[in-house]
């Protein structure tokens, strides 16, 4: 029987949650590099995170983005992930890509950077009141946007995540991917939520929905992710399906497991594959999956398991 296909996790270490129903989110750089070295050893491959301030704010500045990317780096040999981290702010297209030229210009560029591919209404559901805790947030990509996004990352050597929260979003993605836009194999991210009306809601049928309409003239590897809920149900789904996994106490608190850290998920999430034959991804082999050149810095990985 042939060797069934490596899993890739991602965690999603922070976003932009706080800590008061879990006290094991990372804010600070020491804190994001320690947690990735903790997941990197449970068998996850790539960490994205959002910078913070001292007490979990969102920071924006290059020096901000660069402390966690050397922290992660002198830790482990994970895939590093930033984000653009402009959600809340009316910047350009320039203003917002503009750390990740900078820090590839410095020969610091992180491996992967998200491309989130579409415009949505951005209000937060809350099912207890039945409405919407704000009315007038919208989250603006235009296509034009997008283009710039793609040839920024591909001049920086950048591997885009093309973030798709719903259909339209997916078929954006695809469409760049038909152009030539985005070299193949595509990183798609298929983002489920129960939280937000912008994304597929989060069951079977909603991230079936997803799934059916990846296309197959293109190559691509993509995975799940949920936020405001418990992934890991959905998560076998998508590990019998071939796909991967993005997981991380700064998409929910987990609190329903104990509050766990992040590497808990991870391990939990290994568990799960190897119960289907499928092993862990070392990032190496992350890294061949998805058509990104082999690393041109040497880390450590003694410790790692």
């Amino acid at each position: 029987m042939p060797e069934r296909k490596k899993l890739i996790i991602e965690v999603r270490a922070n976003e932009y949650a706080m800590r008061a129903r879990n006290p094991h989110v990372p804010w600070s750089a020491e804190e994001i590099g320690q947690d990735a070295a903790e997941c990197r050893a449970a068998g996850a491959s790539i960490v994205h995170f959002h910078a913070r301030g001292p007490a979990g704010e969102p920071a924006f500045g290059l020096e901000s983005y660069r402390a966690p990317i050397r922290a992660i780096r002198a830790r482990c040999d994970m895939l590093v992930y930033p984000t653009l981290g402009a959600f809340e702010r009316p910047l350009s297209a320039q203003e917002r890509v503009a750390h990740i030229v900078e820090l590839a210009r410095q020969g610091e560029a992180p491996d992967i950077a998200p491309m989130d591919m579409g415009s949505t209404n951005a209000d937060r559901f809350d099912a207890a009141s039945g409405w919407f805790t704000t009315e007038d947030r919208t989250y603006i990509n235009s296509h034009a946007t997008l283009r710039h996004f793609a040839h920024a990352l591909g001049e920086a050597g950048v591997k885009p995540q093309l973030v798709c929260w719903n259909l339209p979003m997916l078929r954006s993605a695809t469409a760049f991917l038909r152009a030539g836009l985005i070299a193949q194999p595509a990183w798609i991210y298929l983002g489920l939520s129960a939280a937000s009306l912008a994304h597929h809601p989060p069951t079977l049928r909603g991230l079936m929905a997803l799934v059916d309409f990846l296309p197959d003239d293109v190559r691509c590897e993509w995975t799940v992710a949920l936020t405001g809920a418990n992934l890991l149900p959905l998560a076998a789904t998508a590990v019998a399906l071939g796909g991967h996994v993005s997981i991380g106490v700064g998409d929910h608190d987990y609190a329903e497991l104990g509050s766990p850290r992040n590497a808990e998920l991870v391990r939990r999430v290994v568990e799960m594959a190897r119960n289907c034959g499928r092993e862990p991804a070392t990032p190496d082999e992350a890294r061949a999956m998805l058509g990104m050149p082999a690393r041109n810095t040497v880390h450590s990985t003694k410790d790692l398991a």
